[in-house]
């Protein structure tokens, strides 16, 4: 029974996701909350893991969820769960793109999932910041996880400034978390 509702649930992800992995997060968060399958705090870390490793991170969360809940087959089933609703969907639309592909109604339904694919992606790292670098303490220093705060200003600033690979950074975060505690 664990293993269709992986599928299910990973299904669901995959069909209603428009807009990449990161639009996967507010349903993850939702699963977290609903099913014991990993908790808001180790989907911190899965969007970690699955940033800095190769392949979609939709994929890639669903396979970590998956083999975390039931083991290789879990992780198996979860992520031809996220998979097959957008290979299905990829073959429909390869089928009937040229047909409807100047169709005004078609664009504009295109133009219409723009502001929600944002909204999704913008809540999904407001959770992220959230649980990053703020703490729920009772006075203005406790609130801030100012290792964290300081980390993410100096990455961000390099980024924006040095635009250097992706790696570079992950890398340099994570020598830091090693050195300072977070």
């Amino acid at each position: 029974m664990t293993l269709i509702t992986l599928f299910l649930e990973f299904f669901k992800i995959g069909l209603f996701s428009v807009g990449g992995g990161l639009a996967t997060l507010p349903f993850l968060y939702d699963l977290a909350d609903r099913y014991d399958w990993f908790t808001r705090v180790q989907l911190i870390d899965m969007i970690a893991i699955s940033e800095s490793t190769p392949g979609p991170i939709g994929v890639n969360m669903a396979t970590f969820a998956g083999y975390n809940t039931a083991g290789i087959i879990g992780g198996f089933t979860a992520t031809m769960g996220i998979v097959v609703p957008a290979l299905l969907v990829i073959i429909t639309i390869a089928k009937v793109l040229d047909k409807f592909k100047d169709n005004k109604y078609v664009q504009s339904a295109f133009y219409g999932i723009r502001p929600a694919v944002a909204a999704l992606i913008l809540a999904s790292a407001w959770n992220v910041i959230q649980s990053t670098l703020f703490h729920a303490g009772s006075d203005l220093l406790a609130f801030f996880n100012w290792p964290a705060l300081a980390c993410f200003a100096i990455l961000y600033i390099l980024l924006v400034k040095y635009k250097k690979h992706p790696v570079i950074y992950i890398a340099l975060a994570a020598i830091t978390g090693i050195f300072i505690p977070f």
